[in-house]
């Protein structure tokens, strides 16, 4: 079952892959603890870095540890890759890739500036945190979602797309209702914009009608914007319904494809077939 493909590891190597990939050794999850600790206080120094008066006084201490954290998860990435079975899967899998984009927006500074921020998006990798602490329960109700949402996929879009056609014909009529009334709808794509705000029930308040024609038109979306936002909650809930399947995963992953989510007393992949 391609098993071709693998690649021979040195025993250090192999080591080092139950170390890193696995969660259910001590040492593993020792290493995934030690990983997210370090991960949260990267973030929150990205997050402190915001404060205008804190980086005006803590720049240089900022630049040294946010250079520090870069460094170090620069070294766990080329680690991971260095002792995984099947480079290219880590490096394209879910993980392999919220790894990479942890770390090139420090390199990105460097060279082009405007990216230091977007590693708030370290963030992620937090997720790994069902998987150390063995929270089943957890990894059993993520997994039942996504396959909610994979399978509401196409009812979802089908209902975005005519969410878009009516937000253009609700936009346009205000259009014309409100145009000559100095009451901010200067344009149809404005219309449109408020129209969205209006169906959605979030209501900025920074354009409204004015004419009572329009007030009562608006009053229309207003109550067409609760039924609406009903509809893709109602989709994934009945394709939730029909998920009858509810076994357990483990934190095991294929040496192979590098994905999780096997069940408990499973031999081989269930994504590919190789041997676990």
């Amino acid at each position: 079952m391609n098993n071709q493909s693998h690649r021979q590891l040195s025993p250090f190597q192999q080591k080092w892959h139950n170390i890193i990939f696995e969660a259910d050794t001590p040492a593993g999850k020792a290493f995934d603890i030690i990983l997210l600790i370090a991960i949260i206080i990267s973030v929150l120094v990205v997050m402190l870095e915001s404060v205008a008066s804190l980086q005006a006084k803590l720049e240089a201490w900022f630049t040294l540890l946010e250079w520090i954290f870069t460094i170090l998860f620069t070294i766990e990435y080329l680690f991971r890759i260095w002792c995984s079975y099947r480079p290219k899967a880590y490096i394209w899998s879910f993980y392999g890739l919220i790894d990479l984009l942890c770390i090139l927006p420090t390199y990105a500074e460097v060279f082009f500036g405007g990216a230091h921020f977007l590693l708030t998006i370290r963030i992620l990798r937090l997720m790994r945190i069902f998987r150390i602490f063995k929270l089943v329960p957890f990894l059993n109700e993520s997994r039942q979602l996504s396959l909610a949402l994979q399978q509401s996929k196409r009812k979802i879009m089908v209902f975005l797309f005519f969410i878009g056609l009516l937000t253009m014909v609700l936009g346009a009529i205000m259009y014309v209702i409100e145009c000559n009334h100095n009451s901010g709808f200067t344009s149809i794509p404005v219309s449109v914009y408020w129209a969205v705000v209006t169906l959605t029930t979030v209501g900025y308040g920074d354009i409204a009608p004015v004419t009572p024609i329009g007030q009562a038109f608006s009053a229309v979306i207003m109550i067409m914007g609760y039924a609406i936002i009903a509809v893709p909650t109602g989709i994934v809930t009945v394709e939730m319904s029909r998920i009858r399947h509810r076994d357990e995963v483990d934190q095991r992953v294929c040496p192979h494809c590098m994905r999780e989510g096997h069940e408990t007393d499973a031999v081989y992949c269930k994504f590919c077939g190789s041997k676990l």
